[in-house]
């Protein structure tokens, strides 16, 4: 009598997956704990800025209610504050300042990481750097003693022959008379945001020199294979692969922009109403007028000053963490095959 083995359907078989276990070492838990605190540290901070923010912030909230986002004077003690205007001036000048910042910073990125020298790309690398180091108060020092002069005239010409658009007109100066006094191009959005432009360009351009270099490779090489120029092969290869990156160090910069303090507040000349001209002087920004109030306010002007730092430190996390989501899901992440 012989036996015969007659194999289970397959249906009747089931896969019972192998346990896998992983082993740790104490360097790696001590690396892993180390990381998770520094990212919990963070958070925790934050958070409790944030708290402290809306603490201080909520004596002058709670008598303005939401007049405080319409209101365009700026009179705690009388009753009648708000930061409608402070908050229209804070946007107007990051715009302006990213609208310069990001073409500069762009040429840099793909000069650096495409076209320079190999035995001088370190050297720009630290020069790019160096300018992100410069104290504040030096580029505000350097726009109003040095640029200012400078670009009034400048300011002149776009008055002239774009005046009729609204954003760029200029009341009380004749654009045809070449006597009128150039103190009403002064003190200007646009004089800040040059300087807050060349403050933040730094930063953008570090980060698209470093999205730019991780472009694969072999795409590089393929673009070439096919007959590209170099300005193809970037056009086609590198801007498409960095487009994530570029736009997120856009919004880091501009998130930078909004919270410039002591050069804006060098420049400009404050405000308390809407000013959408960018070319005329006078505007205000949050971070300048906290600068230029905290010392002679009372208790409940301070208040009053918290929250608009509180409006400020919301718009910034918001701008942010949206750049943080955008590099994210961009394909700024791949690793080259160089």
């Amino acid at each position: 009598m012989t036996a015969t083995f007659v194999p289970p359907a397959a249906d009747e078989v089931q896969d019972v997956p192998r346990k896998v276990t992983e082993k740790v070492g104490a360097s790696d838990r001590f690396f892993r704990g180390i990381a998770r605190g520094s990212g919990i540290t963070v958070l925790a901070i934050m958070s409790f800025v944030g708290i402290f923010l809306a603490a201080r912030a909520t004596e002058a909230l709670k008598s303005s209610g939401f007049s405080f986002l319409t209101t365009q004077a700026w009179e705690p003690d009388g009753g009648n504050f708000g930061i409608a205007a402070i908050i229209v001036g804070t946007v107007l000048i990051a715009l302006v300042a990213i609208v310069i910042a990001i073409p500069l910073a762009t040429a840099v990125a793909l000069y650096i990481s495409e076209y320079a020298p190999r035995q001088l790309k370190a050297t720009f690398i630290s020069l790019v750097d160096l300018m992100a180091a410069v104290p504040s108060i030096v580029y505000g020092l350097w726009g109003f003693f040095f640029l200012q002069g400078h670009v009034t005239g400048l300011a002149r010409w776009i008055a002239t022959y774009f005046g009729w658009i609204p954003f760029l007109s200029v009341e009380g100066a004749d654009p045809t008379d070449p006597l009128s006094p150039p103190t009403v191009y002064t003190s200007s959005s646009f004089i800040a945001g040059i300087v807050v432009a060349l403050m933040v360009a730094p930063i953008i351009c570090s980060i698209m020199r470093e999205v730019f270099s991780q472009a694969p490779a072999g795409e590089r090489e393929g673009a070439y294979a096919l007959g590209a120029t170099r300005w193809g092969m970037i056009r086609d290869v590198v801007l498409p692969f960095g487009k994530g990156g570029m736009i997120g160090g856009s919004m880091l910069g501009l998130g930078r922009a909004l919270g410039e303090t002591i050069a804006v507040y060098i420049i400009i000349s404050p405000v308390f109403v809407i000013q959408p001209r960018i070319l005329e002087g006078g505007t205000s920004s949050v971070s300048s007028l906290i600068a230029l109030r905290y010392g002679a306010s009372s208790n409940f002007a301070i208040s009053a000053l918290f929250a608009a730092g509180l409006a400020l430190f919301i718009m910034t996390l918001i701008v942010n963490f949206a750049a943080s989501t955008i590099v994210a899901r961009s394909r700024s992440g791949a690793e080259s095959d160089a």
